[in-house]
């Protein structure tokens, strides 16, 4: 018989997670152009500022998944139904949009490049598909997925070595960084491969960060979740080094970019990784504290909009690229060194976020079968089960009645 499996506390929190994550995605991706087309702008600093101080997006998701896989698993007995489970969800949840997602952008690039309304040569174009496909290269926002589900790949192996190693488990951080770093110097001077930020090896800091909180989340949780007057002066010494930290190395990070941009400055490409790297990693946490400190801070209206938002990040990173593409094609006649042409950057986010939102939750709430394109429906917006409804209804009469 398989032992006792522990139930493990819910982390509502984590949808906010997800909604500042996604923020950090749509904010690079809205400013990508305009740190080419607005190098004249007198508001460069800003551009450069939102396209690099909101790089955090895609490896706090990778922390996060990793989180969330080890949060609810790693207490679990490890069987071959487990596995076989796991699988299976990876497989219809995430395989199955990725699959169909490329499909789509294979479209949308042929249409960026002239092709699509000519006679397409599909022997030329079908291995481009496919060999983009290994590479999660379809477009330029899916090599996340790729690399999700290349830690899904890996993440039984993972799971088994954590649960078999205390030792494994202690020095999992420091691991991380060895595995990532070894894996950038050794590409940096000996193997040369153009897209490394394709592969899952690129974020294994993140990937074993996650995995450590997780495992050690009842260690931590009290200081992650705790308002700054109710923590201990270790906590909050702790909390200050992390935001002190995060800001230094974000600040540090977007001025040596806005050093090369704008005034041509050339530094070694492991200051780039680095400062990139500890920015980000310093935001994973920032953002694991952000995130219960706006569930616990009472902002309802807040707090509804963002846990939306998280339910729908994934949708919403899958799709939102359709947008900026269609918004980028109505520019006005606006010059980029003109002071509205930030605005008109800005309303690229606002309204990639407003409108890839609407468009998902109504597509996932209206669309019979519209998981194999977008990923899993939040539960809030499954249909409801009445018979399920009413039992609950009886359940929480009882306990009136009971005086709970």
């Amino acid at each position: 018989m398989e032992a006792t499996q522990i139930r493990k506390e819910r982390l509502p929190q984590l949808d906010i997670y997800r909604a500042l994550a996604i923020l950090g995605v749509l904010h690079v991706h809205a400013t990508s152009f305009a740190t080419v087309d607005a190098i004249d702008s007198r508001f460069y600093y800003i551009i450069n500022f939102l396209n690099i101080f909101f790089k955090y997006g895609t490896p706090s998701f990778i922390f996060l998944s990793s989180f969330v896989l080890f949060y609810n698993y790693y207490d679990r007995p490890l069987t071959k139904n487990l596995i076989a489970n796991f699988y299976k969800r990876r497989l219809l949840y995430i395989l199955l949009p990725y699959l169909l997602i490329s499909i789509v952008y294979f479209f949308v690039r042929l249409d960026q490049n002239g092709l699509l309304n000519s006679s397409i040569n599909w022997s030329v174009e079908l291995p481009k598909f496919f060999d983009r496909l290994s590479k999660g290269q379809n477009y330029t926002h899916l090599y996340f997925v790729f690399i999700s589900l290349q830690f899904y790949i890996l993440f039984p192996l993972f799971l088994m070595l954590l649960k078999s190693s205390k030792f494994l488990v202690r020095w999992a951080v420091p691991i991380g960084f060895l595995l990532q770093w070894g894996f950038i110097v050794w590409n940096k001077y000996e193997l040369h491969y153009a897209t490394k930020g394709s592969l899952a090896i690129s974020y294994m800091a993140y990937y074993l960060l996650g995995a450590y909180l997780a495992i050690n989340y009842d260690k931590y949780k009290v200081w992650l979740t705790s308002a700054w007057k109710k923590q201990t002066k270790r906590q909050k010494s702790a909390t200050i080094a992390l935001w002190g930290g995060w800001l230094l190395m974000a600040l540090t990070h977007v001025q040596i970019w806005y050093n090369s941009r704008l005034l041509g400055a050339k530094y070694d490409s492991l200051w780039y990784e680095f400062l990139w790297n500890m920015h980000t990693v310093f935001s994973a946490i920032v953002l694991m504290q952000a995130a219960n400190w706006l569930y616990n801070s009472g902002w309802k209206r807040i707090i509804a909009i963002l846990t939306r938002i998280g339910e729908l990040s994934f949708a919403i990173y899958l799709m939102h690229p359709l947008w900026l593409n269609f918004y980028r094609e109505y520019k006005f006649g606006l010059n980029p060194v003109t002071d509205d042409y930030l605005i008109w950057v800005y309303g690229g986010m606002i309204t990639a976020l407003i409108v890839t939102a609407v468009f998902v939750q109504f597509i996932l709430k209206y669309i019979p079968g519209a998981w194999v394109l977008l990923g899993s429906v939040p539960r809030s917006l499954k249909p409801k089960d009445p018979a399920k409804k009413e039992r609950q209804k009886k359940q929480d009469s009882g306990k009136k009645s009971v005086g709970l």
